[in-house]
Order: C-alpha cells, then structure tokens, then sequence
C-alpha cells in the first residue's frame, strides 16, 4: 500500500516493522561503497524521511546512479533509526526509477539565494524554505475561509474586470480587445467600440461590490486577486496579490476593529497550530523569535488610539525622525515601529485626517477626520486598513464633488445609501503582508507562486 510521509509520521510506533510503498523525490543522495542514504521527501509535509539501501539488493549498482531531484517509488521496511535527531528510517528491498532528473538539475543540496531560487520559481517549492512558506500560505487561506464560514459570513467573489476604480488612484491595468496598433496610428481611443462598450480594468479591490452583497446578507468577504499598475520596487509591493475583504452591515468602527483583531488571532493561531514543523523551521532560519513575536500577539489586548494622539506622542518623543511627523499627515514606516514598541504590542491608529483617505469612509462630526483604522504590528507595520463607510447619501456625493470624482458609473453604489442603506463597515487586509508577517520572509516576491512586478511576468 502507498502511503504519504504525513502519515508515517502521523503515527511512528505503530509502523515499526512494517512494510511500506513511499512515492517522491530525491532531495539528496549521499552514496558509500556498500550502502547509501537517499533524502526523500514526497511532499505531503515538511519532514523529509531517510531512506537506506545497501549491497545486498541485486540492483545495487543503478541504484547508486540515481540523481538529486529523480522521482522515485521505493518498498521497504519502517526501522528505528540509530542516527540522532530522526524518529526512524526506511530499510529499501526496492527502489524504482519514475522520473529521471539529469546532473544540470538546477536545486542541488547546497544553499542557494533567494534571487537565484526566483529565477526558478517552477521548482523551488521543493526546498525547505519555499516548501515551508506555500505550504502556510496555503494553511492560512484555510483559516480565512473557516472563520468567516463559522462566523457566518457569506462568501462573495469580486469581478476581477471592472469600470470602478475603488481607491480612485487610477494605477489600474486596462483591459481592451482594441487593436493598440490601430490606436496608435489614429491617436485616439474609441472606447465604445471596445469589448465591454467602455474603459475596463482588472480590479485593485472588490469592496464596492463586496458593499452590495453586505447589505442583503449582513456579513460578506471576498478573497481573491487583486491587480496595481503601480511601478514600485519595493519588498512590499508587487502588481498582482490577493485581498481580503470583508464587509458587514449594522456595524460601526469600534465593532470593525473587534471582528479585526478576532480574525487575525484566530489565523495565527490556526497557522500555528497545524504548521508547528514549517513554523519552527522559520524562527530558526529565517527570523529568531518569530514564535514568541506571534504567541505574543495571540494573547495581546490590542490598543485603539487617534491619530491625533499618536501624532501627539511622535512629537514629543526624545528621537530624530528622517520624517517628521505632522497632524494631518500620513505615519512613516520608523513612526510606526515606535507606536508599537511604545504601546508594548498591536495598535488600532483611528479616525484618520480625511484628507489622505479615500472618499467612501465615513465623515466624522469634527468636519476634520473620517471613521479609518490602521493595525500596526511589532515587527511588519501596518497589516489591515479599515474603515466605516459613508451611510449619508448627500454627504458621500459632497465628498465625491469636493475630490472633483465623478458620479456616473457609480449610481448602484451611491444608491445602497438611499435603498435601505444602514450603518457599515469593512477592512481590507493583504494576504502576502499577512504571510509576510506569519513567515519572517521579508520579500512579497518570496510568498507567491508566481510574482508579477514591474519588467517581471515569467512562468
């Protein structure tokens, strides 16, 4: 019977002695003369299993042929190990040849940068590093889902095309079946002859429709990929990521920041709780005392406090700042490890100048501010935004005016304020931020698959 190294490993004592069919890959193969040591390792969990063959099969010698990165099927027999630091270890009476891999193979056992394993993104999730981070990239989609699920959320896919330009930055990717040759000779674009009758683009967030689904089902989120005509270089920043968002009617800014602080303790948790190999594997390699960094903000109280304040505290605080800080301003990067450190843990920044957010967030009394929310992070900065949005038609119009946007295109929006509109709110959060915290992996392009950033779109 074939079985998967998770099992294996699921249960040691009970396997002991007993026969075994495991199916995988070759990570290593360190060859004696009358023995040697195959590093197999099939991909169901972190572990790797060693397997060990000696003279005495028949086929001895092709077996010692058999390359790094070869995919094989090998019969044996579960032993206790003698070798310190591993629980057991396969005794081969067979080993079969699958998939042949040739010497050039480009993942070797030896230490290769993170640089040169991009430039081979198909293959590097057969590496510890990559292994560990796609598989909790994986385990943390399923922790979103579930606490949404359980919570009672309905799950609601955003178009990936769209006329909404949702931040109203207009760093979007057009969409067009227009021939650009035709275009460019002509030197004009005749959008009404394109696919859609009109100017289309891949979405930079689903919340204006997520907005319409809360408003008949209460409590909404969407999950999925999200696209920024931005041309940044940065470690945080690629052209193509994926977005939660979730959406709630009848709830006000401080029941927003209770349902963002439950979400991400209960993710964490999650991942840490089902990847304690993966997880342990990163605060030994990749970031030391990221396990205490996320037991932490398990069990932290998160604090909430204005923006004003916040600015209040910069500015009195005994530093010189590259940016100093200003009310009405944004908080730099330097700003923000000094709120978390100064708070002693996670910080809700909230009611924001109006000025420097966007136009759908709800105006507070004081004419100055509007209802947002920053989670800031020891360690990563901010990882959620948030906010409650505007319920007051004529006020959201005033708004959209005064910021010289324009209405059309938007009526089914402004119109859920005049159709049984109520009080609600929602916040968006980066899944590779999130994994960026999660993994101590420092770089986006290192927690997709596939990255897209500028002058990049290989595989």
């Amino acid at each position: 019977m074939i079985i998967d190294v998770s099992k294996l490993y699921e249960d040691v004592k009970s396997k002991i002695g007993s026969e075994v069919t495991l199916q995988g890959w070759v990570r290593n193969h360190r060859k004696q003369k009358e023995f040697g040591f195959i590093d197999f390792n099939d991909g169901t969990c972190f572990k790797s299993v060693q397997v060990v063959y000696d003279n005495k099969l028949s086929d001895f010698e092709d077996i010692q042929k058999i390359s790094v990165g070869s995919a094989i099927e090998v019969v044996g027999t579960v032993i206790e190990s003698p070798a310190q630091g591993q629980e057991f270890e396969v005794q081969a009476s067979k080993v079969v040849v699958l998939g042949t891999c040739p010497d050039d193979y480009p993942i070797q056992p030896k230490r290769h940068t993170r640089e040169f394993l991009r430039e081979q993104a198909y293959l590097r999730p057969r590496t510890n590093l990559f292994g560990a981070v796609f598989r909790v990239r994986s385990v943390a989609a399923a922790a979103i889902h579930e606490y949404f699920q359980k919570n009672g959320y309905v799950y609601f896919h955003a178009p990936i095309i769209t006329a909404s330009d949702c931040e109203g930055a207009g760093e979007m990717f057009q969409v067009t079946t227009l021939d650009l040759e035709r275009v460019a000779k002509s030197g004009k674009v005749e959008y009404d002859r394109d696919f859609f009758g009109k100017q289309a683009a891949l979405t930079v967030s689903g919340q204006l429709q997520a907005e319409t689904f809360a408003l008949a089902y209460k409590k909404t989120y969407t999950f999925g990929p999200t696209f920024r005509a931005e041309n940044s270089n940065t470690k945080t920043h690629a052209n193509e990521f994926w977005m939660i968002e979730p959406e709630i009617a009848f709830c006000d800014l401080d029941k927003d920041m209770d349902i963002m602080e439950d979400m991400l303790k209960y993710v964490v948790k999650y991942v840490l709780d089902k990847c304690p190999s993966e997880m342990e594997f990163f605060d030994k390699f990749v970031e030391n005392g990221l396990l205490e960094k996320l037991n932490k903000l398990v069990s932290s109280d998160f604090t909430r406090v204005d923006h004003e304040e916040v600015i209040r505290i910069l500015k009195e605080a005994d530093v010189k700042w590259e940016f100093e800080p200003e009310y009405g301003g944004d908080i730099a990067k330097e700003h923000e490890k000094y709120i978390t450190e100064y708070f002693g843990g996670p910080v809700f920044i909230k009611n924001w100048p109006k000025d420097i957010k966007a136009f759908y967030m709800k105006q507070n009394a004081d004419g100055k501010t509007v209802a947002a929310v920053d989670l800031e992070v020891p360690g990563a900065g901010e990882l959620m935004g948030g906010s409650q949005r505007e319920e007051d038609y004529d006020k959201l119009i005033a708004r959209m005016n005064e910021l010289g946007m324009e209405t059309e295109g938007l009526d089914w929006y402004l119109n859920l304020r005049k159709f049984g509109g109520c009080v609600h709110s929602g916040f968006g959060m980066g899944f590779e931020r999130l994994l960026i915290y999660l993994t101590g992996v420092e770089n986006i392009r290192d927690v997709i698959p596939f990255p897209r950033t500028p002058g990049n779109c290989e595989f």
